[in-house]
């Protein structure tokens, strides 16, 4: 078949070509990125917290109603600690400084060497005077850890201890030692004057932080061998519990730790999984609103497809019954409208390909987003190429199967 008629008759009527071939450039541009971006963010929402089993864990927040100095409320903590775990159906406890997603934590600024004026990045601290590794169920991928003696107390009140050895995330171990082993390395808290050094004497291969960053500085965790005490506030425990037991074991440690304290406790007990799903509600809410434009963005191009096409048919209705009458089939009439809908949708394709790159990079520079892979942009046109398609079709086989009498009659 020939180009060069339909794209002469195309620029007769430039006015209905144009807006079809902007619409499917805009449709392609957002579509392939808004794909990109939920994407990006389911996996970052499934993101692995590094503890073995996540339905299993879930933790405590106890607050004493009195007045009880720093020796009293370290004598709470190992007796509570011991509480829980004589609690039936419970694995391991741990006091904590805080929890993978909960959104309440710290982090502090980590550095190779403390003459840099800026840190290497930015770990999440996690204390603990227990074995994190034992309750979180981490996997230890390399060095050990730690050893009872390391293990200490610490009034965050008078004292201010940093810890000789540490056990960070393999993540944070590649990002300042990129091929090597961490075990043995030094790195800093801060840097310049009031930098202090500590020794990697475990990696574990994962633990997310409490505040879950969509940036890569997530999986950056340090675990300080400490447990913190007077500090006024409440005390958090870590639980893991046996498959399958954890809210039954959430509502019988409530129990315990009630009966077990002379005086009154404000608690508040909260799974991880429910930690997760709060931590990452806007994200998915954000997912399926994407979802959402984008398959109304395709209902609309694809009414707008067939709705020109529909116009241009009817309007070219004795033009076909000619052709018709001169011997033309089926089958050249809807490969023509067919040819001349995949002309115009071309068009968009090519236009959406280069609006799709530069709103990506718009993205990047501003958002710090993942830049758009090209079989977002591929799939997108294939998409758009398919919708040109079936969309005139039925106006051009209902068009093609009218007889030439009927076609070529005067209204």
């Amino acid at each position: 078949m020939e180009i060069r008629p339909i794209f002469a008759a195309l620029l007769r009527n430039k006015t209905g070509p144009i807006l079809v071939a902007l619409q499917v450039a805009l449709s392609l541009a957002i579509l392939a990125n808004a794909m990109h971006i939920v994407n990006e963010r389911r996996g970052l929402t499934a993101r692995p917290s590094g503890m073995a089993d996540e339905h299993a864990v879930f933790h405590i927040e106890v607050r004493t109603l009195g007045n009880e100095t720093p020796e009293q409320q370290l004598a709470d903590i190992r007796r509570q600690t011991e509480v829980l775990r004589a609690v039936g159906g419970v694995a391991a406890v741990a006091q904590v400084s805080q929890m993978p997603m909960s959104r309440s934590g710290s982090n502090t600024s980590l550095a190779l060497d403390p003459r840099q004026t800026k840190e290497s990045t930015v770990g999440s601290v996690y204390l603990s005077g227990d074995s994190l590794i034992k309750t979180f169920g981490l996997n230890l991928v390399e060095g050990r850890d730690f050893l009872a003696p390391e293990l200490i107390d610490v009034n965050e009140a008078t004292e201010s201890i940093y810890p000789p050895g540490v056990i960070i995330t393999k993540p944070l171990a590649e990002k300042l030692w990129p091929g090597a082993s961490a075990i043995g390395k030094t790195m800093y808290f801060g840097t310049g004057a009031d930098a202090r050094p500590t020794r990697i004497i475990g990696v574990v291969e994962n633990l997310i932080s409490a505040h879950a960053e969509f940036q890569e500085r997530a999986m950056h965790s340090v675990i300080i061998p400490q447990r913190l005490y007077g500090g006024g506030r409440g005390t958090l425990y870590a639980v893991r519990t046996e498959p399958g037991q954890r809210d039954r074991v959430m509502k019988e440690a409530e129990g315990a730790l009630r009966k077990s304290s002379p005086l009154p406790l404000i608690l508040e007990l909260t799974s991880t999984d429910k930690d997760r799903s709060s931590r990452y509600s806007g994200s998915v809410t954000v997912q399926w609103m994407l979802v959402t434009v984008s398959v109304l963005l395709l209902l609309v191009t694809c009414c707008g497809i067939v709705g020109m096409a529909s116009l241009w048919i009817t309007q070219r209705r004795k033009q076909i019954g000619v052709r018709r009458a001169l011997g033309a089939r089926r089958i050249d009439i809807l490969r023509y409208f067919i040819t001349e809908n995949l002309m115009i949708t071309s068009t968009g394709v090519v236009g959406g390909l280069l609006l799709g790159v530069a709103l990506n990079q718009l993205l990047v520079s501003k958002l710090e987003m993942a830049r758009l892979p090209l079989g977002y942009l591929g799939a997108g046109a294939l998409v758009f190429w398919l919708l040109g398609v079936i969309a005139v079709y039925g106006p051009a086989w209902r068009a093609a199967s009218t007889s030439p009498a009927l076609a070529t009659r005067s209204a």
